[in-house]
Parts: C-alpha cells; sequence; structure tokens
C-alpha cells in the first residue's frame, strides 16, 4: 500500500452504517444536496425543536456539528448541546470548533452514551438513511431514552420532491458505493430511507406523540414529535 493513500473519505461498518469521515467534503456533499447553504437551515431546523434557554440537547450523528452550533445559541449559556457520531475525524474538527455549551462523543446512533431522561431535545438530520436498516428501531428507541418527559425530537432529511432531488441522491449514492465496498447498498436504501415521512409510524410505535411533517425550504423535510409527560 503507498503510503501516500488517503484514508476513505465514506465508509460502511456492519455494526454503525455509512461513515462519512471528512468534514469539508460532507459540507460540499451537502451543499449539493440541498440546494442551498446550511447555515441558515440549521437554524431553522433548531427553531422547529422549539428549544429554550437552559434546555440540554443532543444531535445525534451530528457530523462537523453544525446544527450543535445553532442548537447551542438558542440554548444559551445556561444550557448544553452534546454531539454524538461515529466518526473520530468529525468529533476532532467539531471538537476544535466548539462553542463553551457543546461538547462532542464519539459513538453510535444506535447505542448512544446519554443517561436516561437528560436532554429537553434529541434530533438526527441526514443521519438515518445511513443506519443499517436492522439498527434504525434500536436508534429511535435511543432517542426516546434519553428524552425528558415532554421533550422533542427532530429527524430531517432531504425531501425528496420533484425530478431532480432523486437524480442527487442516485448519483451520490453510486460515489459513496466507489469509495467503499460492494456492501455499501445493503447499509441504505437511498430514496426511500431519505423520504423521512416513512418514520412516521416508527416514531410513533416507540411512544413519540403528535409527530409532524414540516418542510424547511424546497429540499428538506423533517418530523418534529414529543415524548409523553410533564411540560419541559
Amino acid at each position: 500500500m503507498s503510503r501516500n493513500k488517503q484514508p476513505s473519505e465514506v465508509h460502511p461498518s456492519d455494526e454503525v452504517g455509512i461513515v462519512l469521515d471528512n468534514p469539508r467534503s460532507y459540507r460540499r456533499l451537502r451543499a449539493a444536496l440541498l440546494l442551498r447553504r446550511s447555515r441558515p437551515l440549521y437554524r431553522e431546523l433548531a427553531t422547529l425543536t422549539r428549544a429554550r434557554r437552559g434546555d440540554d440537547a443532543a444531535d445525534i450523528g451530528c457530523g462537523p456539528g453544525d446544527l450543535v452550533a445553532a442548537l447551542a445559541d438558542r440554548v444559551g449559556p445556561d444550557g448544553s448541546v452534546v454531539g454524538i457520531d461515529p466518526s473520530p475525524e468529525m468529533i476532532d474538527h467539531a471538537t476544535a470548533h466548539a462553542l463553551p455549551n457543546s461538547r462532542f462523543e464519539r459513538a453510535a446512533a444506535q447505542d448512544l452514551p446519554l443517561s436516561d431522561e437528560s436532554v429537553d431535545v434529541v434530533t438526527s438530520t441526514f443521519v438515518m438513511h445511513h443506519i443499517p436498516q436492522a439498527d434504525r428501531d434500536a436508534a429511535l428507541a435511543g432517542m426516546f431514552r434519553v428524552l425528558r418527559p415532554g421533550g422533542t425530537v427532530l429527524l430531517a432529511d432531504a425531501h425528496p420532491s420533484g425530478p431532480i432531488l432523486p437524480i442527487l441522491i442516485r448519483a451520490m449514492s453510486r460515489s459513496a458505493a466507489r469509495h467503499t465496498s460492494d456492501g455499501v447498498a445493503g447499509h441504505a436504501d437511498p430514496i426511500d430511507a431519505i423520504d423521512i415521512r416513512r418514520y412516521i409510524p416508527d416514531l410513533t410505535r416507540q411512544g413519540f406523540t403528535s409527530v409532524e411533517f414540516r418542510t424547511v425550504g424546497s429540499s428538506t423535510g423533517a418530523l418534529v414529535g414529543r415524548k409523553p409527560g410533564r411540560a419541559g
């Protein structure tokens, strides 16, 4: 093996799913997929969570930490946000740019290192289709477990409407397959899994209530639900 060979930016794991390792490449890919700048998008998603000053939040599959930053700004210095991601490169990058009220931990979405009922808001954006299908229920169950009663869950992904976005998704899936093994297709069903609306029954089955679908701009869909219980 050449000493100059660079590590793959995308790789699959039988236990974790598809892992994206390069923050810069990830942001370019996301910009192409969403056809918009990400900072306003993440501000809108943070607003959808209705996180308040002093809340504690967790972003699952946080990547380079963009939504963590938006949530940290929203909850303020008396609140806290933890970002979870399986990629050490993403965690290192996010930690280097972390706000004072945020921190990052390396873990898979289906094995969260958080205590029961420890956060008021849990988010996971552009992540579910990277998780092996057999483990997606475990990831959602973990989100329910770590939320306090009355807490909010938000799932978001590219909204595959119109003729262009599905073409982009398929192209990026083929690109990922070239950078990984032939088994990458077993970890994701790109079009169906990216349509976040498919997880409405799964969230309901886990115990979430008042699950609603929202569109954010023209290319992102979000589900917002609540864990039953006392008001936050």
